[in-house]
């Protein structure tokens, strides 16, 4: 299974020779890098190779192209976000703290180093199918495990479960994407715990099931 890919400084020389997965690791953390600083459509190969201190042939020897390269990262990414909301839920039996984890989970999200979530949430090619799926899919899973929640521990229909796992997870992104451009002018802990409070003001109306 992949691991977590983080932008760091670790190029070799070119004809170093690395196991073929220790290679990919590389070869994504470079593209992710520059695609992060340059968008996908002004991103080139030959920039990416170079970051990652290959030839264009080695690059291509793992991704068959550019598209099949960013497809590659995002699927990384969205997993890392899903795997994230699943930890949060499954972290406690107390579905106040639920609330406050899964707003953690979008918030570590977003603060990653590398600033992998603008591929998923920022990337210029939201409207290209295969990126849009991959995104909406991976939120609609969010959602899902939330709505789960809810059915289970109130007397909500499962369309109405489902409407409020929507409205949470979509809270949950967009305060977490909007902080990251204050520039931490409220400290991330103040801020998580500022939209959970709301969030679990409203959630916790619904009466519990017995």
């Amino acid at each position: 299974m992949e691991t977590r890919v983080t932008a760091t400084p670790d190029a070799k020389p070119r004809g170093t020779r690395l196991p073929r997965l220790a290679r990919r690791r590389q070869l994504l953390s470079a593209a992710q890098e520059v695609f992060v600083e340059n968008g996908y459509h002004a991103a080139a190969m030959d920039e990416i190779a170079d970051r990652a201190g290959v030839s264009k042939p080695v690059l291509y020897q793992h991704f068959p192209g550019k598209l099949e390269l960013y497809l590659a990262l995002l699927d990384l990414h969205v997993d890392d976000m899903v795997n994230r909301c699943r930890e949060a839920l499954a972290s406690t039996h107390e579905n106040k703290l639920r609330v406050q984890a899964t707003f953690s989970a979008f918030f570590d999200f977003v603060s990653t180093q590398g600033e992998a979530f603008r591929l998923v949430f920022e990337s210029d090619l939201r409207n290209v199918a295969p990126v849009r799926q991959r995104v909406e899919r991976s939120l609609q899973e969010c959602a899902e495990m939330v709505s789960a929640v809810i059915q289970e521990d109130t007397g909500c229909t499962s369309d109405e479960a489902h409407l409020l796992g929507v409205g949470l997870v979509g809270m949950a992104e967009v305060s977490a994407r909007y902080w990251v451009t204050t520039h931490g002018s409220i400290p991330k802990d103040a801020a998580e715990q500022l939209m959970a409070r709301l969030a679990w003001r409203g959630i916790s109306g619904f009466p519990r099931t017995a």
